[in-house]
């Protein structure tokens, strides 16, 4: 039995009494959600010890981080590096993007040692093996992507994101238009070339569905439907090839939950600033109210470099609009494999983006942390400052570096500080 179908009995599982536990809810309150559909709780059986965590309406806004290698870059010990800071900066899930001749290597490495909720790409560990056999990516066939998300799910793999939305019609809707940038998604370009080069058939990830549903549900895997068609310019945002596809996952996600399977959305992509709202507001109306999962969005294509500020603006504006699931955005985005240091600015941004929507939605854990920050300030209590902090580290570094200690007030105003001159006078 499925989560979800424990769910619709109103059976009570040790996930959902973890995850209600972290968010301060009553389990049967979650319960019930993830019943709905409107929350997910990716956990894979057979990782026990992993933590679980809820995704979706009326929970705190969650934060995804990025692994991987490349095929022109492979370092195990730089992903091994660059999950410890996510551990240590307490992100909410990872996901293994790698590409290239250690893939599974990296894959089952982050596997055993991620805490928290593991992710993958099943399209990119496809593209690999079928290369490595000397094939083109046109061959491949439903069966070689069946025996793949087969054996992640074996690994342990919580939730994977599956481009079942891309099919013909979708491909046609973005031809038809017209787009300044195509298609910015990996998984979603390799589906478009299998559909041009076999032009007489329907995708396979679509047109057997059920199939994948079936190896899904068996390991109580989480179905991320992935965006394909996400715009990756802002003047490509809310287009036809873009609602096209959302529809379709709108009628998947309601095959999928027939089959006891939980469903998250992702979403765009690069988005003005003015149709974020409506981006979000359109996904919970035509996907039935699933958790929505969004790359930042960003909110402008000129801050490279700095794409990891673009996106917590538009991380904010999402995850106060109905996002429920942030996916980190790094200052190399768009330039280079990101490096660690590259991940903990990323890291950084998404988690400030995450904590400020829900302090926004007025989440009883946010506005608490607020409220001790205030007081800390106002006692000029800076060890309570540091371990309020979102980087705390960050925040220690810039105090020590002032050379002043932490009995007094900061250098900026020194002898004439509010705070200072308001408490001396009481």
């Amino acid at each position: 039995m499925t989560l979800k179908h424990s769910a619709e009995k109103g059976i009570i599982t040790q996930s959902m009494r973890d995850a209600a536990a972290y968010e301060h809810l009553p389990v049967e309150t979650l319960c019930a959600a993830v019943a709905a559909g409107t929350v997910v709780i990716p956990k894979n059986p057979l990782r026990p010890n992993t933590f679980a965590r809820a995704i979706g309406e009326g929970m705190s806004t969650k934060v995804n981080v990025n692994l991987g290698a490349s095929a022109y870059h492979t370092n195990l010990q730089e992903e091994i590096d660059k999950l410890d800071l996510s551990i240590k900066l307490n992100v909410d899930a990872v996901m293994d993007l790698s590409l290239g001749p250690r893939i599974n290597e990296i894959r089952k490495e982050i596997l055993a040692r991620s805490p928290m909720m593991v992710g993958t790409v099943p399209l990119y560990q496809m593209g690999y093996e079928l290369s490595s056999a000397k094939r083109h990516f046109k061959t491949m066939t439903i069966d070689d992507f069946l025996s793949v998300i087969e054996r992640q799910a074996q690994e342990g793999v919580d939730f994977m994101t599956i481009h079942s939305g891309i099919t013909r019609f979708s491909l046609n809707q973005m031809q038809s238009q017209g787009r300044l940038l195509d298609v910015v998604s990996r998984g979603g370009a390799l589906l478009v070339s299998w559909l041009r080069n076999n032009p007489t058939q329907e995708s396979p990830l679509y047109e057997h569905f059920d199939k994948i549903l079936d190896v899904l549900a068996a390991y109580d895997v989480t179905l991320s439907l992935g965006d394909g068609m996400r715009p990756g310019a802002t003047a490509d945002a809310t287009d036809r090839a873009q609602i096209s596809e959302l529809l379709i996952l709108g009628e998947l996600t309601q095959r999928a939950w027939k089959k006891g399977v939980q469903v998250m959305i992702e979403g765009p992509g690069h988005v003005p600033l003015n149709q974020v709202a409506e981006n979000m507001k359109l996904e919970k109306k035509l996907c039935h109210g699933a958790p929505f999962y969004v790359l930042g969005p960003l909110v402008t294509d000129v801050a490279a470099g700095h794409d990891h500020i673009a996106a917590a603006i538009g991380g904010t504006l999402a995850a106060i609009n109905g996002a429920d699931f942030l996916c980190y955005v790094t200052p190399a985005e768009h330039l280079r494999l990101p490096t660690p240091a590259d991940v903990r600015e990323g890291i950084i941004a998404s988690k400030i983006a995450a904590h400020a929507a829900d302090v926004a939605k007025g989440m009883p854990q946010a506005l608490e942390r607020e409220r001790k920050m205030a007081i800390a300030r106002k006692k000029l209590d800076w060890e309570a400052q540091f371990a309020l902090a979102i980087d705390s580290e960050k925040a220690r570094a810039s105090r020590a570096s002032s050379e002043i200690g932490l009995d007094r007030e900061c250098t900026m105003c020194g002898e004439f500080c509010a705070i200072r001159q308001c408490n001396d006078s009481e």
